[in-house]
Order: structure tokens, then C-alpha cells, then sequence
């Protein structure tokens, strides 16, 4: 059963709100009891369905879609006008997340369980961060988990053989070296595998020989199911996979391209913008940032052209740290250093701490710079990801900027606040809308400048460069995905117009190709909320409160640009008859 708060805004509602209000809260029951039990991730039960992975056989996704549409036809009938704001947003937000897992069957994107960066081999090793082993059936149940990994690998590689069929597969020259990622898993030594890792301390109420039952059975599944699923994903990766993938990168090149690259950039923006739009948007914003990194360079008397001060940038040995521990330590004091900020920037903060660490070894080498991974239990952290994979191309003048972005006041801030919310249904704590949080994240690196942080020009050349980055993605994934651009046009744009490495600008175009509109949601966002702080502050002059202001964006979590365009427009208005 849902616990959230029934409690109306408006006293003098009538009965055809309330019916509205009673007819979209049954919808999110029936929806989360559907959700609880479509996947065993979604609501694990010790000895019980915590010892199954998902089904992702035919009859059971058709089944699952099947369902789902029922649910998003009663929710299409409610009429938002009559309701609350609390509950218009529970309706904007479980609409945009239904749609998109139809939209996603419709796609037939389980046909391509994987990106350049990772896959579902990758995703699926994480199994052991779901349980909170404390006693003897935790262990047995991961156990019985891994001894399902056969049948699961086995699916997913059967759509990814439907997907060869159908001409549904990912680029081939954006799996170069993918399949070491796989490799990293096939190991001698199963006690070095990362599915044993529970095993190397057992708690010690359990009895020596209960301890030693679940070693041996835990070594003898990962070598008998665990370690063989993976050999024989990678001979399939190898051998079958990428000699039959697709040659052309763009996403308008599939099955029904045009309109899937549609749908994804409607989804990934949350605006009604077309695809030319949003290019041209990009290169509005490249001309202007591209102004004030050169007006650096000419503050800095460096002597040279554009092209000279970003090869400058990539190889003195100055910007780079010489250790991954180095560069943690650097990273892991920026983030500290903007924790004692935060007060000044909100009034909510949020109780979940988060840990800064390297990005794991075995996706490193094709992963991007950083990345934030939010807490899998209530007994965990989050963590801000650093790669410490080839450090000469991980330069410490875009690190402000990053840890901004992926720790405080970014994604960490956001999500933790997200997930702590009281009071609405559990939906809405789980759902991430990527044109609100990296469009919050690319603000937070924004909110920098006014907490003091790029006080060297190189760090602020930094920021930008990592601006230009986003405003770039519009451009470069447009460009390839609408306009006819080639890879080579595209890592050259990227490359032209920012100090990223040259190893970033292939892993950063390669994700593009791979994650089609993905990277329209970082700009677009960002400009939504600049765009509403100006209105904010513009119509409220004195009475504008920054902190009031960051809490109100983040207090109801994600949700689709229009949503929260209502939401702030709505602060506004209230904020101005109050005063």
C-alpha cells in the first residue's frame, strides 16, 4: 500500500477534483504494484524473489508492455487542470516514465543492451551492491542469483541476435575495444572475481563450517556459471556481434530512424524543440563562450592562436597529476571544499554523505572523465566516480567543474534530496529526468563562479571549456544523428572548440553515437533554469532569495522542463501577492 499525503491545497475543491485526485492515485497503485513485481530488483524479498535475476524472455516483456499500456491509458484520461500542483506533478512525472519504458519496447531498444561505455554484462555485476548480506540467506540467495546468469546472458544476447537481424545494433566503430571491458570479468582466480567479493568477509555470528558451505559453493557457481557466461558473451561479442554491426553511426539510419531519433530527443529534452532547433541553439551558445575563452587567453597574455593555448592546456605537464591518488585527493578536497559552501547556497540539505573514488578498472579505459553513482541501499553512500584511467588526459583545470557537477551541488545534492522526499509516492524518489538532473548539474558547475571557486584562469578557462563541452553536444549529436555528419566532422568540432583530451573528445563522441539525444539534456536543461532564475529574480527584486529559490527547483525531485517551468512560475506568482 502507498503512504503519501492525501492533503488537498485547495480547502474548497469540489468533487470532481477529488474524484480526479482518487482516480490518479489508484493509477500509481496499480502501477507500483506492477512495477514491484516486474523486475526482482524493484522489491527484493529475502528467500524469495532476491534470489531470481529478471526475466527478459519475449512472452514476459510483451507481457510487462502489454500491462504498462493499460495503466498509461487511465492515466492519459486525467484532466491535470483538476488537480493540486503535488498531484500534477506525480501525473507529469509517472507520464513521462511510462511512456518512455512503451516508447523503449516500441524502439525495440532491448534489442541493443549496451553503449559504447558499458553494457548490460557491466550493470549486471552490481547484483552485489542490492543485498545487505547479514545472514545465511542473503548469501544464498546471491548464490541462486549467480546460478541464474547462464539464462540470463543467454537472453540477452538472443536480442542481440534479433537485433543483428533486424538491423538494430550499435555502430561498429564505437566498439573498438569494448570487448576488453567484457575480458576484464573471465578470470583464473575466481576469488578475484567481483561476484566473490562477498565472500571475503563473511560475518562471524555465521559458524566456520556454515562459512566455509557458502565459499565453496560461491567458487564452484562462478566457475561453473559466472566466469563461462561471460567467455561466451565475449566470443559472441567477438565473433558474431561486431562483424555484423551496423556501418553507419547515425540513429536516423535504423529501422524508423527519423522518427526514433524524434522520440528520443522529445524525451531526453522534455521541450517541444525539433532537432534543427536545437542545433542551431548549439551554435549560438558555442559562438557565445567561445568569446569569453578568448578573452582569457588575451587576459593571460599567452601570445598565441585559440588552437596553440588548447595544445598548451593538453600536454604541460603542470595540469595533470602525476598519481590516481593524487588526483582523488585533489577531487575529494574541491568536493570538501564546496561542502562548506552549501549552507550559503540552500536552506534543505540533505542527509546522505557520498565518497569519492575511481571509476572501476574494467570500464575505465572507454568511460567518461566522472560520473556520479547514487547509494543502491539506505545503508549506503553515493559516490562521485573519478577515472584515474590515463591521467595525462585527465587535466586538474576542468576538476572544479566536474566535482561540481557530479558531487555538491550537483548530482549528489540533487538526488540525495530527491530520494529523501517524505510524503510522495515511491515512484517519485526512484525517477531520474536527465534534462533536469544534468541540467542541474551543469548549473551547479555555473554556481561555482558565485561560491568562489575558479579563482585561476586556467580553472575558469576549465569551466568553460566544459560548458562549450555541453553546448557542443547540441551541435555534434544533432550533426550526426539529423544532419548527415560523419564521426571524424564530429571529433573535430569537439576537439576545435575545447581543451578536452583527445581521448575524451573519441570516448565523449562515441557515447553520443551509442546514446542517441542523451546529450541534448545538459544544455537545454541548464538554460531552463537560468532562463527561470531570471524571471525569478527579475520579478521579485529584493524579495529574491537565492537558497528559497535552489530549494524550491529541487524539493519535488525530477521532473519534465514544462513541469518545472509551472512549478517556478508558480513560486513567482505566490511570492509576489505574499509581499
Amino acid at each position: 500500500m502507498l503512504t503519501f499525503s492525501c492533503n488537498y491545497s485547495d480547502k474548497s475543491s469540489t468533487n470532481t477534483e477529488l474524484t480526479t485526485e482518487q482516480q490518479l492515485h489508484s493509477v500509481i497503485d496499480k502501477y507500483q504494484k506492477f512495477n514491484d513485481s516486474k523486475s526482482p530488483f524493484s522489491k527484493p524479498e529475502i528467500g524469495g524473489n532476491n534470489a531470481h535475476l529478471p526475466d527478459l524472455s519475449a512472452e514476459k516483456l510483451l507481457a510487462d508492455h502489454q500491462a504498462l499500456t493499460l495503466i498509461y491509458a487511465e492515466l492519459s484520461k486525467l484532466d491535470a487542470d483538476l488537480l493540486s500542483q503535488s498531484q500534477q506533478i506525480n501525473l507529469s512525472v509517472l507520464s513521462y516514465k511510462i511512456k518512455n519504458q512503451l516508447d523503449s519496447y516500441i524502439n525495440k531498444e532491448h534489442y541493443m543492451p549496451l553503449t559504447a561505455e558499458s553494457g548490460f554484462h557491466a550493470y549486471i555485476s552490481s547484483i552485489n551492491k542490492r543485498i545487505n548480506f547479514k545472514q545465511e540467506q542473503d548469501y544464498i540467495d546471491y548464490i541462486s542469483r549467480l546460478n541464474e546468469m547462464p539464462r540470463y546472458f543467454e537472453q540477452q544476447q538472443s536480442w542481440m541476435k534479433k537485433g543483428i537481424e533486424a538491423g538494430i545494433t550499435q555502430p561498429k566503430v564505437v566498439l573498438t575495444g569494448f570487448e576488453s571491458s567484457i575480458k576484464a570479468f573471465i578470470k583464473d582466480d575466481v576469488t578475484e572475481s567481483l561476484y566473490f567479493l562477498p565472500f571475503k568477509s563473511l560475518p562471524k555470528h555465521l559458524s566456520e563450517e556454515t562459512r566455509s558451505s557458502l565459499i565453496a559453493k560461491a567458487k564452484q557457481v562462478i566457475t561453473n556459471k559466472v566466469i563461462p557466461s561471460y567467455q561466451q558473451y565475449y566470443d559472441f561479442f567477438v565473433n558474431t556481434y561486431v562483424p555484423n554491426a551496423r556501418t553507419n553511426i547515425a540513429a536516423t539510419s535504423l529501422p524508423n530512424g527519423k522518427n526514433y531519433y524524434a522520440n528520443r530527443v522529445a524525451h531526453y529534452s522534455t521541450l517541444t524543440l525539433s532537432a534543427d532547433e536545437i542545433h542551431n541553439i548549439g551554435l549560438g551558445e558555442v559562438k557565445r563562450i567561445r568569446a569569453e575563452m578568448e578573452q582569457i587567453i588575451e587576459d593571460v597574455q599567452f601570445g598565441g592562436s585559440f588552437a596553440e593555448f588548447i595544445d598548451f592546456l593538453r600536454t604541460d605537464p603542470q595540469f595533470y597529476a602525476t598519481t590516481p591518488e593524487g588526483l582523488l585527493k585533489e577531487a575529494s578536497f574541491i568536493a570538501k571544499k564546496m561542502d562548506a559552501k552549501l549552507p550559503s547556497l540552500f536552506k534543505t540539505l540533505p542527509r546522505t554523505p557520498y565518497g569519492v573514488i575511481e571509476v572501476p578498472a574494467n570500464i575505465a579505459p572507454k568511460y567518461t572523465t566522472g560520473r556520479y553513482s547514487g547509494p543502491s541501499r539506505n545503508d549506503q553512500a553515493g559516490n562521485y566516480w573519478v577515472n584515474t584511467y590515463r591521467l595525462d588526459r585527465r587535466p586538474l583545470y576542468v576538476l572544479e567543474a566536474l566535482t561540481l557537477h557530479e558531487a555538491v551541488p550537483g548530482h549528489h545534492l540533487q538526488g540525495s534530496i530527491a530520494r529523501e522526499m517524505k510524503d510522495v509516492p515511491k515512484f517519485r524518489t526512484k525517477t531520474y529526468i536527465s534534462a533536469f538532473g544534468e541540467g542541474w548539474g551543469l548549473y551547479s558547475e555555473y554556481l561555482g563562479v558565485e561560491a568562489g571557486f575558479y579563482q585561476s584562469p586556467y580553472s575558469q578557462f576549465g569551466r568553460l571549456t566544459y560548458e562549450m563541452w555541453r553546448a557542443c553536444r547540441l551541435v555534434v549529436d544533432t550533426g550526426m544523428h539529423a544532419k548527415g555528419w560523419t564521426r571524424a566532422e564530429a571529433m573535430s568540432y569537439l576537439a576545435d572548440n575545447t581543451a578536452l583530451s583527445l581521448h575524451n573528445v573519441k570516448t565523449e563522441i562515441d557515447r553520443y553515437i551509442s546514446w542517441p539525444a542523451q546529450a541534448l539534456s545538459y544544455k537545454l536543461g541548464e538554460l531552463t533554469i537560468k532562463k527561470l532564475r531570471k524571471k525569478a529574480e527579475t520579478q521579485l527584486v529584493e524579495n529574491f532569495d537565492l537558497r528559497e529559490f535552489h530549494d524550491k527547483l529541487l524539493e519535488n525531485g525530477s521532473m519534465p522542463l514544462s513541469m518545472l517551468e509551472q512549478v517556478i512560475n508558480g513560486y513567482i506568482d505566490n511570492k509576489k501577492n505574499v509581499d
